[in-house]
């Protein structure tokens, strides 16, 4: 099994990206799919999610009507793409499948598999 993440880059402020995590060895469709991020000195947190037949997505606050999150089921592909780059977007993103969507206040509660992480770094 793997998720393989990539886009990372650095950009400048209001800049976009757009990051792909590819997996492998899953039936991907049994999976909702998320993103979370890690700055340096802080604790991981969700980004956002997006239910495994993409009928819905969820975000953080911090990234709402900034970040779009999808999925290609057919290519077993979930993207982020983000728009309007702050430099506190500056973090290692990982992307994460989870057969929970939400459980006890938290989406993607208990991932079943992790990609590597990705670094974005949002220059002023």
């Amino acid at each position: 099994v793997q998720l393989q993440a990539s886009g990372g880059g650095l950009v400048q402020a209001g800049g976009s990206l757009r990051l792909s995590c590819a997996a492998s060895g899953i039936t991907f469709t049994n999976y909702h799919m998320g993103w979370f991020r890690q700055a340096p000195g802080k604790e991981r947190e969700f980004v956002g999610v997006i239910l495994w037949r993409a009928e819905s997505t969820t975000y953080a606050d911090s990234v709402k009507g900034r970040f779009t999150i999808s999925r290609d089921n057919a290519k077993n592909t979930v993207y982020l793409q983000m728009n309007s780059l702050k430099p506190e977007d500056s973090a290692v993103y990982y992307c994460a499948a989870d057969r929970t969507y939400y459980s006890g206040g938290r989406y993607l509660p208990t991932p079943d598999y992790w990609g590597q992480g990705t670094q974005v770094t949002v220059s002023s």
